[in-house]
């Protein structure tokens, strides 16, 4: 049974919970600032956070090309595969999205680009175009102080310390509830 409702890199696990893999883009300017989406919740609309760029792992796709590819379609930005670093980060995570909660195992890349990179949201999917709001630039300084949610809610701090440069090693963040961590690992995990 597929999670058709979704879109089709949903499917449905023994429970019915709706689940996916996806691929997720820390995107970082030259003046180290972090671009990101602003989505809405379908039933809620003034609730409203922001997330790192990314989506579903498409069949066939590996994580690397589906990072890519959703960073093509939800900004414009283009990238090689081999410009991607990492993954930096994994987390699972628990959220409400369309009226249900899913869960998806995400895997994080960094990329960098020009501050001055024209940023287009003429790719979103009908999908997108109903729940996303906006793509901005962000400081991680002011991003830690926004009054809105921040998925994953440690980014602010990520942001910070990849400014300089990724040290190599993938920060596994476990299961998360809507930015309440449920289970996590204990440190860091090697590449």
């Amino acid at each position: 049974m597929s999670g058709a409702n979704l879109g089709p890199d949903w499917e449905r696990l023994a429970d019915g919970t709706a689940f996916r893999r996806a691929a997720r883009v820390v995107v970082l300017g030259e003046d180290g600032r972090v671009l990101l989406a602003r989505g809405h919740d379908a039933d809620r609309p003034e609730r409203s956070w922001y997330f790192t760029i990314g989506g579903g792992i498409e069949p066939g796709e590996t994580p690397r090309q589906a990072a890519v590819r959703e960073l093509a379609e939800e900004t414009g930005l283009r990238v090689a595969p081999g410009d991607l670093v990492g993954p930096v980060l994994t987390r699972q995570a628990s959220f409400d999205f369309f009226a249900e909660t899913v869960r998806q195992d995400e895997v994080f890349f960094l990329a960098r680009v020009p501050s001055a990179a024209a940023v287009s949201t003429a790719g979103w999917t009908e999908i997108e175009q109903g729940f996303m709001d906006e793509v901005c630039w962000w400081d991680a300084d002011e991003l830690a102080r926004v009054d809105r949610e921040v998925f994953p809610a440690q980014l602010p701090g990520f942001v910070r310390q990849w400014r300089e440069g990724w040290d190599g090693q993938v920060i596994a963040l476990g299961l998360q509830d809507e930015g309440t961590t449920i289970t996590a690992t204990d440190g860091r995990t090697q590449s």
